[in-house]
C-alpha cells in the first residue's frame, strides 16, 4: 500500500510541494518571484540568445551514452530526468510532477506530466521511462546498473504513472533521477537496436525546453527553443549557443568582452578568478554544484610498496598543507576536507582523524617504517602522474613534489594526455595520481564506489582503482545503503568515515568549488543543486 503526496515522509512532501509550487508559478510574470526574490519586481522577457562556453567540446550530446561535464551542461537542456533537486538536495519535479514512497520504502510511484512530446513530435509516456531505466541505462550507463538492478520490477501502471518496486530498502533511490544519472530517452528510437551506433545519437531527441539546431565541430553548438514544450510559454530564451574556445586566456577574454554571458565548471583557471570577479558586468557564484559535490584527492595505488602501508600514506598527508592548496593554487575556491564525504553531502561527519601539516610527524612515521634518508636525504621515491586537466593541476603536481621532497619523499612527475591518463588509471598503471570524483547527493551513490572491494574493476575508471579493501568498510557501506532509519545510517556512515580517515585509502585534498560567472543581465540561471546542468526553462535576459 502506498501513500499519496500528503502521506509521504515530511522531507519528501515538502520538497514535492515546493517543486509543484515552483512549477505552477513558472509562467510569464511570476517565475522570477520563485527563483529570484531579489528580482521580484521584474517581468521575464521572452527572447534573446544566451551565449555560453563549453570546454572541452563534448564528444556527443547523447547524454545516456556520455556523462562528462560538458555533455551534461549542454544536453541537460535537451534531455530530462524525472526529478531535479534543490540546494539541500531535496527532490523537485522535472518530467515527474509528483511521486509517492510506500511506508516500507520499497515502492516509488511517479506521476508524469501529461502532454509531453519528444522533439520529433512523438508522445512521451511511461513506457519511455520503463525502457530507459530497465533496459537502456542498465546497458550503457556507468552508474545506473548499480541503482536500477536493485529493482524487483519497473512497470508502467498507465501512460503517465511508473512504479519502481525495490528488492530491499535503498533510501538513496530518490536521489537517482536527475538528468545525468537517469536521462530518459525515447523508446521509439532506441528499443530493439544497437544503442551505441544508433544514427539518432548525432541528432539527440529529448523532451527538454531546447532542441539541437546546429553543431559546428570546433566552433559552436546552437540550441533553439522547443516550441512544443509542455510548460506553457516556456522557455523564455530563443536559444542558447555554446561556444567552443580551447584556449584558457581566450575564454577569459570572451567573458570580459561580453561575447559570452556564462562560464562554468573548469572553463576558467582559478588564478583568473580574483581578477574576473571585479568586472562590473558579471556576478560570481560557486553554488549549483551541491549535487555533484566534487572531491579532489591524491589517489594512491595500494599494489605498490611502500604505498600499501598506511603509515606512508599518513606521512604524505602530514607533509602536505591543504590550506595552501586551497588558498594559493585554487585561490580560495573550495574547502579543506576532513574525510571521504564532502561536507555538503548527507551523513557527513567531521569527528574523524585529521592531518594538520607537520613535517616532523611525517618524518617520524617514515622513520618508524625504517625509511631512513640516504646521503641526499631521500627516504623513498614515488611517481606522481598529475591530472592533465590544465595549468592548475600542473601547479598542484609541482607543489606536491616540493612538499613531499621536504620530508625525504622524492617525486618523479609523469606527464600524459587526458586519454592516456584515463587509460593508465583505469588499468592500475600508476603509483600516485591526482583525481576528483562527484558524490551525487548520497554516500551510497557517489562515495561507496571508491572504497568497496566489489568495485575493484580493472579497466573501469572512477571505481576502486586504488585496490583498497577492508571487509568492515564493505559491510558498513552495504548496511547503510539498505537502512531506512536516518539515525542508524548516520551511525554507520560515521563509523566508516572514522575507519577511512585512519587508513587513508586516498589523501583528500579539496572539496572543490567551481566558479560560475554570469552576466548581470541573466535571470533565473543556476538555481538548483545541478546548477548549469539544469534545463534553463525559466532563464531570461534582462534588457
Amino acid at each position: 500500500m502506498t501513500r499519496r503526496l500528503t502521506g509521504i515522509p515530511a522531507r519528501i512532501h515538502r520538497a514535492a510541494a515546493a517543486g509543484l509550487l515552483a512549477a505552477s508559478l513558472a509562467i510569464p510574470g511570476t517565475a522570477a518571484l520563485v527563483a529570484a526574490p531579489a528580482m521580484a519586481q521584474e517581468t521575464p522577457v521572452r527572447g534573446g540568445v544566451l551565449n555560453s562556453i563549453v570546454q572541452p567540446e563534448p564528444p556527443t550530446l547523447m547524454l545516456g551514452l556520455n556523462q562528462q561535464g560538458p555533455t551534461q551542461t549542454v544536453a541537460g537542456k535537451i534531455y530530462q530526468g524525472l526529478l531535479t533537486y534543490d540546494r539541500k538536495l531535496n527532490p523537485l519535479p522535472s518530467l515527474a510532477e509528483s511521486w509517492t514512497v510506500s511506508p516500507d520504502g520499497l515502492t516509488y510511484t511517479f506521476k508524469l506530466y501529461q502532454n509531453v512530446k519528444w522533439h520529433d513530435g512523438k508522445p512521451f509516456s511511461a513506457a519511455d521511462v520503463v525502457f530507459s531505466t530497465s533496459k537502456f541505462l542498465m546497458e550503457v550507463h556507468p552508474r545506473a546498473r548499480a541503482v536500477f538492478s536493485r529493482c524487483e520490477s519497473i512497470k508502467a501502471l498507465d501512460d503517465h504513472t511508473v512504479e519502481f518496486k525495490l528488492k530491499e530498502p535503498f533510501p538513496a533511490f530518490i536521489q537517482a533521477f536527475e538528468v545525468s544519472s537517469a536521462p530518459i530517452v525515447p523508446a521509439h528510437i532506441y528499443e530493439g537496436g544497437d544503442y551505441r551506433t544508433n544514427p539518432a545519437n548525432t541528432t539527440p531527441i529529448g523532451t527538454g525546453p531546447f532542441k539541437l539546431k546546429e553543431w559546428v565541430k570546433g566552433s559552436y553548438i546552437q540550441l533553439v527553443r522547443n516550441e512544443d514544450y509542455y510548460k506553457k510559454d516556456l522557455p523564455y530564451l530563443d536559444g542558447i549557443t555554446f561556444r567552443v574556445i580551447p584556449d584558457a586566456a581566450s575564454r577569459s577574454l570572451a567573458l570580459e568582452s561580453g561575447q559570452v554571458q556564462q562560464t562554468q565548471y573548469s572553463d576558467l583557471e582559478p588564478f583568473e578568478v580574483p581578477r574576473l570577479k571585479t568586472l562590473p558586468n558579471v556576478t560570481l557564484t560557486t553554488q549549483g554544484y551541491e549535487f555533484v559535490a566534487p572531491m579532489a584527492w591524491l589517489e594512491i595505488n595500494h599494489r605498490v610498496k611502500p604505498l600499501d602501508d598506511k603509515r606512508f600514506r599518513k606521512a604524505i598527508a602530514y607533509a602536505i598543507d591543504r590550506k595552501f592548496i586551497r588558498d594559493k593554487i585554487w585561490f580560495g575556491l573550495g574547502r579543506v576536507p576532513t574525510g571521504p564525504i564532502n561536507s555538503v553531502v548527507k551523513f557527513y561527519d567531521p569527528k574523524v582523524t585529521t592531518y594538520e601539516p607537520s613535517p616532523e610527524k611525517a618524518k617520524a612515521l617514515l622513520d618508524e617504517m625504517g625509511l631512513k634518508p640516504d646521503a641526499k636525504g631521500v627516504r623513498a621515491t614515488v611517481k606522481l602522474m598529475p591530472m592533465p586537466y590544465g595549468e592548475t593541476w600542473t601547479r598542484l603536481g609541482e607543489y606536491l613534489k616540493q612538499a613531499l621532497g621536504k620530508v625525504g619523499v622524492a617525486v618523479v612527475l609523469e606527464s600524459t594526455d587526458a586519454a592516456g591518463w584515463a587509460q593508465r588509471v583505469a588499468n592500475w598503471d600508476y603509483e600516485i595520481t591526482t583525481n576528483f570524483l562527484y558524490q551525487y547527493g548520497d554516500p551510497a551513490l557517489g562515495v561507496a564506489r571508491t572504497y568497496i572491494s566489489s568495485n575493484i574493476r580493472k579497466g573501469v575508471l572512477f571505481t576502486n582503482t586504488m585496490g583498497y579493501s577492508n571487509p568492515k568498510v564493505d559491510e558498513l557501506f552495504d548496511q547503510a545503503s539498505r537502512e531506512n532509519d536516518p539515525a542508524k545510517r548516520q551511525e554507520q556512515y560515521s563509523e566508516v568515515q572514522r575507519i577511512l580517515s585512519d587508513e587513508l585509502p586516498v589523501v583528500w585534498l579539496l572539496e572543490m568549488e567551481f566558479p560560475t560567472f554570469l552576466d548581470k543581465r541573466v535571470r533565473n540561471a543556476n538555481t538548483s543543486a545541478i546548477g548549469v546542468n539544469d534545463t534553463y526553462e525559466s532563464v531570461w535576459l534582462a534588457k
